[in-house]
């Protein structure tokens, strides 16, 4: 499980971040200290940039920017899902319920199986809470109630069946905030969403589609938020 923010880099690291993801695009083979020369800082200061951005270290990045994060390999669903409990983070759980907490207004996101799960955890969150709670797939629909105070959390496993930057672009043009929750790795989707919750390590069978994959983890994980926001209701 990963937690990628970008809301916490300053300018500079904002800079770095984009200066590094330029390098990799253009460089097989990625060594901090031709990353450091090419933005010229140090090495520590990458290092610093990268642990910031939610990511262990530098290696986990580079990973990352090259798509080796993404195994070769597909276990078993059961397998998977064994996996993903026994590297469960529970931060992850406590982040994601804290932007709730701090958002009077929260829109739930998806498509086709995706909205189902919004849907469900739309039903979910008004039981446990006393915010406007909405599940849409639909950006006309949100796009008059979108403000400074809204929370758009984007539901979906693989993020290839359609782009959500124009969903992005408009929050941003309103003041707020977006976090995708993801499955697999897709470091397009850092163009957006302004942080990114990826669940899990081990990606779905490669011969299924995108509304064929299970959505098995979206509802372990939620499940654990709610229960914490319930925690907080009778607190």
């Amino acid at each position: 499980m990963l937690n990628v923010d970008l809301n916490k880099l300053n300018n500079l690291e904002k800079e770095l971040y984009d200066l590094t993801r330029e390098y990799a695009k253009a460089n097989d083979k990625i060594r901090i200290l031709d990353v450091a020369e090419y933005c010229n800082v140090s090495t520590s200061k990458i290092s610093k940039f990268v642990k910031k951005l939610g990511f262990a270290n530098f290696k986990q990045y580079c990973d990352f920017l090259n798509d080796h994060a993404v195994p070769s390999t597909s276990s078993n669903e059961l397998k998977r899902l064994q996996s993903f409990l026994k590297d469960f983070d529970d931060k992850l759980v406590s982040e994601l319920v804290s932007s709730i907490e701090k958002h009077p207004k929260v829109i739930l996101f998806g498509y086709g199986p995706s909205l189902l799960c919004a849907q469900y955890f739309e039903y979910r969150l008004r039981t446990c809470t006393n915010k406007v709670i909405m599940a849409t797939s639909d950006l006309l629909s949100i796009s008059s109630i979108v403000d400074e105070q809204t929370l758009i959390i984007i539901l979906t496993v693989t993020g290839t069946f359609k782009s959500f930057k124009n969903i992005y672009d408009m929050a941003k043009e309103k003041g707020s905030e977006v976090i995708i929750m993801v499955e697999e790795y897709k470091k397009e989707l850092l163009d957006q969403c302004d942080r990114i919750f990826w669940l899990s390590k081990e990606a779905q069978s490669d011969t299924l589609e995108p509304y064929e994959k299970t959505r098995t983890i979206f509802f372990i994980f939620f499940e654990e938020v709610v229960m914490r926001l319930q925690d907080l209701k009778r607190s």
